[in-house]
């Protein structure tokens, strides 16, 4: 039987938990090494002051972006930690056979039992001639409709039980890994309501994606609250928040730090061109177009960016806002021309002085 999950308390007088999502970004004077090298930095630094979970997204044939293939970079991450859980943020189950995944995870939970979350996506998380490579030239079509179908053939293939499948008139078992001792609790991500439905139907816990959208939280998690049906692995709606976050010593450098990735966020949403992240000094010197500014500074002031007293302030005040009594913190500062290439010191920063300023450390 899977372990069954504790509810979070939308109580937050409680203490907040905080957690990391990376994206293992990439900027104009590192390689993919050094990705890989400052986010095994980071996730030390995470681990070491007290971060509850650490995950890693799943983005393909991007420039600035190292966090290709979810589960070996979990794999490097756990190994390079002692306490923190370490899963996907996440899975973008259409690219991948369900039996693949469950082995990959069922694997990753064997080797650092009780530390490893599956979170599960919908979306491609590339272009679409990617995707069509990643599909060995199907269509995707098939997999998306087909999402809910291969969530549960995961579950079940992880499950000590595995499934059993009807092939020439008999029935064959199948498992993720011949004996587990444990599973990895799967989450459902979303940015639309499709997954909060599909969470709350299958008493999973679920997470909306409030750090890219930044619209639609309060509704799909009124959604996914209003509908839950509770399972055998958990009792009541699980849920937290994410969200893009800069934080250092005054409010002006963590707006210097903040700008690379939001002139990189800039570029997505408006069919720019996209490049490796720029420093910050090459940042300073862009200039924006003017119908671009109000999208620019809509993404601002949708982040958490200023000093540690202010953005706790703010973290806390969206834990309020929302019922959440966890905060995973996408740390978005950039690096200056004279950072080591395998570290950001100002990601590590950011977790260092958010951590102190929310009594966390």
């Amino acid at each position: 039987m899977r372990r069954r999950l504790a509810p979070l308390s939308t109580d937050v007088t409680s203490e907040l938990a905080l957690s990391v999502l990376d994206l293992a970004p990439v900027r104009e004077n590192q390689t993919s090494a050094d990705a890989v090298a400052a986010s095994r930095e980071l996730a030390r630094a995470a681990d070491r002051l007290g971060y509850h979970r650490y995950w890693v997204a799943e983005h393909h044939n991007m420039p600035a972006v190292a966090a290709t293939n979810p589960p070996v970079l979990i794999g490097v991450l756990a190994a390079a930690t002692e306490r923190i859980r370490i899963g996907s943020g996440g899975v973008m189950l259409p690219n991948h056979a369900p039996l693949v995944v469950a082995e990959q995870f069922a694997l990753l939970e064997a080797a650092f039992p009780g530390r490893i979350d599956l979170g599960i996506g919908r979306a491609p998380g590339t272009d679409p001639v990617t995707s069509w490579a990643l599909r060995s030239g199907a269509s995707g079509d098939e997999a998306v409709a087909r999402f809910a179908e291969y969530v549960d053939n995961v579950v079940t293939l992880m499950s000590p039980a595995g499934a059993g499948v009807s092939v020439g008139g008999r029935t064959h078992e199948l498992r993720a890994t011949p004996a587990p001792l444990g599973q990895p609790p799967v989450w459902l991500l979303g940015s639309s309501d499709y997954s909060a439905r599909l969470a709350a139907s299958r008493g999973l816990p679920y997470v909306f994606a409030h750090h890219f959208s930044g619209s639609g939280t309060h509704e799909a998690l009124e959604l996914y609250r209003s509908s839950f049906v509770p399972s055998q692995d958990l009792a009541a709606p699980r849920t937290f928040l994410t969200v893009n976050v800069v934080v250092a010593d005054t409010h002006a450098e963590a707006q210097e730090l903040a700008l690379p990735q939001l002139l990189a966020m800039l570029a997505l949403r408006t069919g720019g061109q996209l490049l490796a992240q720029r420093l910050v000094e090459s940042a300073a010197e862009v200039v924006v177009a003017e119908s671009h500014r109000s999208l620019l500074e809509a993404m601002r002031g949708r982040w958490v960016i200023g000093d540690p007293q202010t953005a706790a302030a703010q973290v806390r005040a969206l834990a309020a806002t929302y019922g959440v009594d966890e905060v995973m913190v996408h740390p978005v500062a950039g690096a200056r021309r004279d950072d080591p290439a395998d570290r950001a010191p100002a990601r590590e920063r950011t977790l260092d002085l958010l951590a102190e300023a929310l009594g966390q450390r």
